[in-house]
């Protein structure tokens, strides 16, 4: 059995995972509300209070076993310059845990932990050793990405997405504006169902890149002009998974015949699933599509057991 730990902004989580089964403990941090997210030191403060029940939950479900490997997110993405305090708190204890067993800790990006655990959930762990497109499309980023396999990782190169905000911030802002709770993905997707109207807002997109900043102000402008929850919460989801789309077709023009994986918070959304048909796409299993550390630990039993 290895270990996976990720403490991202929104979610602490633990997860084992033995080559065929694994199990993932998680939670939300806790935000006020009216508030969208949490300062670093709040969240870093508490990840350190989370850790120690999580790990007591995780442990009394599959037991201590013989634990080979320790992996940990240890950053946003897996370039020069990425870098968010709240990872500081996964690290201390993986690193501490794998210093107390003698066993090795293994560093990876969050990104890379979104990437594997859809794969593993879809079932599409062959993808890991096979270039593809893959979006991640979450609270803190929307980037379109090319994989391609480095040893028993892989190597994202950003090919495009949002030049500002991302698909996730629009979701909360506009579950803002509705009143709802943070994060706000489930309830619009809900809300959604009972929508009235299809209106949508075609964000212009250059070159696989588009901007989300003057969308956030049109979907104000929607509600304030008289639209309710239901019609909003439509209005904003298509014209995300819009911009989305067009984007994923100009893509497979350069990269034709290349999977097409989804993976990050947004890609639960039953819009997006539905529209994406068209790619016979790869999406994680709804609730591996929020940040968590099966993908951490799906990694680590790669690197330390071989796949």
């Amino acid at each position: 059995m290895v270990l996976g730990f990720d403490t991202s902004n929104y979610t602490t989580s633990i997860a084992a995972f033995d080559g065929v089964r694994g199990e993932n403990c998680s939670r939300l941090l806790d935000v006020r509300p009216g508030e969208l997210g949490l300062r670093q030191s709040d969240a870093l403060f508490a990840h350190v209070k989370r850790l120690p029940e999580l790990a007591d939950a995780l442990f009394r479900s599959v037991g201590t076993g013989d634990i080979r490997a320790i992996g940990v997110s240890t950053r946003p993405r897996a370039v020069e310059g990425s870098y968010m305090p709240c990872f500081l708190a996964g690290v201390s204890v993986a690193r501490t845990m794998a210093s107390a067993l003698g066993v090795p800790c293994y560093d990876f990006s969050h990104q890379q932990g979104h990437i594997a655990a859809a794969l593993w959930s879809a079932d599409r762990m062959d993808l890991m050793t096979q270039p593809h497109l893959a979006w991640h499309l979450s609270g803190g980023t929307t980037e379109l990405l090319l994989v391609e396999p480095e040893g028993r990782n892989v190597r994202a190169t950003q090919l495009g997405g949002t030049s500002d905000i991302s698909a996730g911030q629009i979701m909360d802002r506009t579950g803002k504006l509705l009143g709802l709770d943070f994060p706000a993905g489930k309830a619009l997707d809900r809300l959604c169902a009972d929508a009235g109207r299809q209106d949508f807002f075609r964000v212009k997109t250059s070159e696989l890149t588009f901007s989300f900043s003057g969308l956030e102000n049109k979907i104000s402008q929607y509600h304030q002009a008289g639209h309710g929850a239901a019609d909003t919460a439509y209005y904003a989801v298509l014209s995300v998974c819009d911009a989305v789309v067009r984007t994923t077709r100009d893509a497979l023009k350069a990269h034709p015949g290349l999977p097409v994986v989804f993976s990050g918070g947004v890609a639960s959304n039953s819009m997006l699933r539905q529209l994406c048909r068209e790619f016979s796409p790869v999406f994680a299993q709804p609730a591996l599509s929020t940040d968590n550390a099966m993908g951490i630990a799906v990694l680590t039993w790669l690197q330390e057991v071989g796949g």
